[in-house]
C-alpha cells in the first residue's frame, strides 16, 4: 500500500483514538513525513513494502551528519516505532524492519531547576504581580505560577484544566496527562487560596461562566505560548538560567520534593510519569546537593 494513503490514517488514528494533544500530533506528523519524504527522494520508495531496515539506518545517519541531535533522533525514531506497530496491528505490513534499529545513546541530561531560595523571591506578592492595568491578568499570572510550582504539571495539562478538575472539599485536582490517563493531585491550603482568589477575579472580569480554567484578557482559552512567556517573564528578575520555561518549575517542583523526604513513588503518581526511571533522574540532584553538604560539614573531608 502506498505511503500517502497510510500516513494520513496513521494521524487520524492519533488524534481520535489516542487523543494525543494537538502538539504531540504536529511532532508525529513532521517527524514520519521527514522519513517518508527521504524515502521518496533518495530511494524512490513510494510503497511501505519496500522499507527495509537499511533505508532506515540510511535516514538515521543523515540526520545525525546534518548535526541533529541524538534527543530528536531518537524522538524521530520513536515516532516511526509507533507508525510500524499501527501498521502491524492493521496487517499493512507483516515485517516491522524497526525490530533491527538501535536508537542511538542519549546523553544524560540533569533537569534544570530554580534554587529554592529563589523560589520564595518567586511566589512574593511584589514580584508575581505584573505591572499590568488589567487586575485579572495580574491574578491570572499569579496563580499560573503557584499551581505550576505547587502540582508539578505540564505545560499542556495547565491549559487543557477545566474549572470542574478542583475538588476543594478533597483539596484535589484532577488533570488528564499523556495518553489521556487521569491522575488528582493534592492541593495546599495556600493553593486552594490562590485558586479562589482566581475565580473572583475571573468573575469579576466577567468570565465567570466559562467552563476552561484558565483564559487570556480577552476571556478566550489560554494557550502555551502565552503561558511559556508569563513563566519567563516571572522567572527572570529571581534567576540567571537560559532555560525559562513552565517545564523548569515542573523541575523544581520534583527536586524540591525529593530534598524534603518525599517518596519517589509518591513524586512519581504526582509527575504522572509511565515508570519510575523517569522520576529517578531526580534523585541525582539530590545525591549531589548530599554530598556537597557531607564535603562542607565532614570533619576529615
Amino acid at each position: 500500500m502506498k505511503l500517502s494513503v497510510l500516513f494520513p490514517s496513521f494521524i487520524s488514528y492519533l488524534k481520535v483514538e489516542k487523543k494525543y494533544s494537538h502538539h504531540t500530533c504536529i511532532s508525529y506528523e513532521n517527524d514520519i513525513s521527514g522519513f517518508l519524504n527521504y524515502c521518496e527522494n533518495d530511494f524512490e520508495i513510494f510503497e511501505v513494502a519496500n522499507i527495509q531496515s537499511t533505508h532506515i539506518r540510511s535516514w538515521i545517519v543523515s540526520l545525525m551528519t546534518q548535526g541533529i541531535s541524538n534527543v530528536s533522533v531518537n524522538r524521530k525514531i520513536s515516532a516511526l516505532r509507533s507508525f510500524y506497530k499501527w501498521m502491524l496491528r492493521k496487517s499493512y505490513v507483516s515485517i516491522n524492519p524497526m525490530l533491527k534499529i538501535l536508537a542511538p545513546k542519549k546523553p544524560k541530561r540533569l533537569p534544570i531547576t530554580v534554587q529554592d531560595a529563589n523560589i520564595g523571591r518567586l511566589l512574593e506578592p511584589n514580584l508575581i504581580s505584573d505591572e499590568s492595568d488589567n487586575p485579572f491578568v495580574e491574578i491570572r499570572d499569579t496563580f499560573i505560577i503557584t499551581l505550576l510550582y505547587s502540582t508539578g504539571i505540564r505545560r499542556g495539562e495547565l491549559v487543557n484544566l477545566k474549572v470542574d478538575d478542583f475538588n476543594l472539599f478533597r483539596k484535589e485536582m484532577r488533570v488528564v496527562g499523556k495518553g489521556n490517563k487521569v491522575r488528582s493531585i493534592p492541593l495546599t491550603e495556600e493553593m486552594v487560596e490562590t485558586y479562589n482568589t482566581y475565580l473572583t477575579g475571573r468573575t469579576e472580569a466577567g468570565f465567570g461562566s466559562n467552563s476552561t480554567l484558565l483564559l487570556t484578557a480577552k476571556g478566550m482559552p489560554i494557550y502555551p505560548r502565552l503561558v511559556h512567556q508569563i513563566v519567563s517573564r516571572k522567572l527572570a528578575p529571581v534567576t540567571s538560567l537560559t532555560k525559562k520555561s513552565p517545564h523548569v518549575l515542573r523541575h523544581s517542583f520534583a527536586t524540591h520534593m525529593l530534598d524534603r523526604g518525599a517518596d519517589l513513588n509518591a513524586i512519581k503518581e504526582i509527575l504522572g510519569h509511565a515508570n519510575l526511571a523517569a522520576t529517578q533522574v531526580y534523585t541525582h540532584n539530590s545525591i549531589t546537593k548530599l554530598k556537597e553538604a557531607y564535603r562542607k560539614a565532614h570533619p576529615k573531608s
